[in-house]
């Protein structure tokens, strides 16, 4: 692949990661600054790991290198004549919603962060039920004891939120997926909520062993009190659809329907 790029005059990056000698390397908040094409080789969470530092104009060409994967949905054997195609402008683009969270703590935002499938509250080493409320534009929802709650996309609605029960939404469609994890309340179900929806999550106070994950890779522990504010993010996330698939095909193959 580098070599193919180079011998159409493509300067080629890498990620500092790839351990690759003969390239630039550069980190990836880095590549995703300079990079007018990004190429993921891996899996959906290698392309995670970019996607949320990646600007909304750049397109990512997913290339599944095991089995396939509902964002990296090129497979290895279609990856340079997908290269081709892309470099030759012949190719089409899935905007993929994104959210953007703040962690604030009495009063001052701690951190912010950004996220294509979900953001999501979880207790932490000693596995217990923890208490929290949930408001929706300053209005109050519920309060919850569960084991967390999940507040996803429609493309990270595959992901954490799919196995709390939560429901498949296609990636184009515009909403907000709340899913409580094992709530204590069997009543508490999914919510599907507008695109425009401010989600704030308020831990209880004494809550000192819960956690916030972003996308499954940033983690950062939580304290009674904290407040967790989700809404939709203005970036998009640009997604190279494979033309030879559509998401239901991906999603016969990932899920086994229709299997016997």
């Amino acid at each position: 692949m580098i070599a193919w790029l180079r011998r159409r005059r493509l300067r080629v990056l890498v990620d500092v990661e790839a351990g690759l000698t003969d390239v630039p390397a550069r980190p990836k908040e880095a590549l995703a600054r300079e990079a007018d094409l990004i190429v993921v080789l891996g899996g959906d969470g290698t392309l995670l790991s970019i996607a949320r530092r990646a600007d909304a104009r750049v397109p990512i060409l997913g290339v599944n290198l095991g089995e396939l994967g509902f964002l990296t949905e090129v497979r290895e054997s279609e990856a340079m004549a997908m290269l081709a195609r892309v470099v030759g402008g012949d190719y089409e683009l899935d905007r993929r919603m994104t959210v953007a969270a703040t962690l604030t703590r009495r009063g001052r935002v701690l951190r912010s962060f950004r996220a294509l499938n979900d953001v999501v509250i979880t207790n932490g080493a000693r596995a217990r039920i923890i208490d929290f409320a949930v408001s929706v534009d300053g209005l109050p929802l519920t309060d919850y004891r569960a084991d967390g709650v999940i507040v996803s996309t429609p493309t990270g609605s595959t992901a954490y939120s799919l196995s709390a029960g939560g429901p498949i939404v296609e990636p184009t469609v515009q909403v907000l997926v709340l899913s409580p994890i094992s709530p204590h309340t069997l009543s508490n179900r999914p919510v599907v909520l507008r695109p425009n929806a401010v989600v704030r999550i308020t831990l209880a106070a004494g809550e000192d062993d819960a956690l916030v994950t972003v996308d499954g890779q940033e983690v950062m522990p939580l304290a009674g009190r904290d407040v967790i504010e989700v809404r939709q993010a203005r970036a998009k996330v640009c997604l190279v659809r494979a033309p030879s698939r559509t998401y239901y095909d991906v999603l016969r193959s990932k899920l086994g329907w229709g299997a016997r």
